[in-house]
């Protein structure tokens, strides 16, 4: 049976993205150095989330390179415990909303996006009253 690893997304300042993650509730878990003929190559961070391992690897190549915004990658969703309190960590980093929290139906109170200034995205809502999470239907 297969089962999820994780999402990996490139990066071109790790210690904002760490901050932006770690507002969100992830956890930071490991960084390895990728060394290819005796240089530094990229630098992969591993965050966990909950009970859930490394289930985000952001990716800091070291060579200076940029990347254009793509079309086909679109978020990375999760459901909080408390939405006003993460939209409070991430104002405290400058991060606000694309738009105010709303709702896409009864069982998805407070859904939220941001994008960064790069164009990757992520999404986050409040989790229901039984405490499940079920992603949200738009972004």
């Amino acid at each position: 049976m297969a089962r999820f690893l994780h999402t990996m997304c490139r990066i071109t300042d790790p210690e904002k993205s760490r901050a932006f993650y770690e507002a969100l509730g992830f956890a930071f878990a490991a960084d390895f150095d990728i060394v290819r003929n005796s240089e530094l190559e990229a630098t992969n961070y591993f965050f966990s989330l909950g009970d859930q391992e490394s289930v985000l690897e952001l990716t800091y190549n070291h060579d200076g390179r940029t990347y254009e915004l793509g079309n086909g990658y679109s978020h990375i969703a999760t459901a909080v415990e408390d939405l006003d309190g993460t939209l409070e960590r991430l104002a405290a980093h400058g991060i606000e909303p694309e738009r105010p929290p709303y709702t896409v139906r009864e069982t998805a109170r407070g859904c939220a996006s941001s994008k960064t200034r790069r164009g990757s995205s992520s999404s986050w809502r409040s989790r229901s009253a039984k405490g499940s999470a079920r992603p949200p239907t738009t972004t």
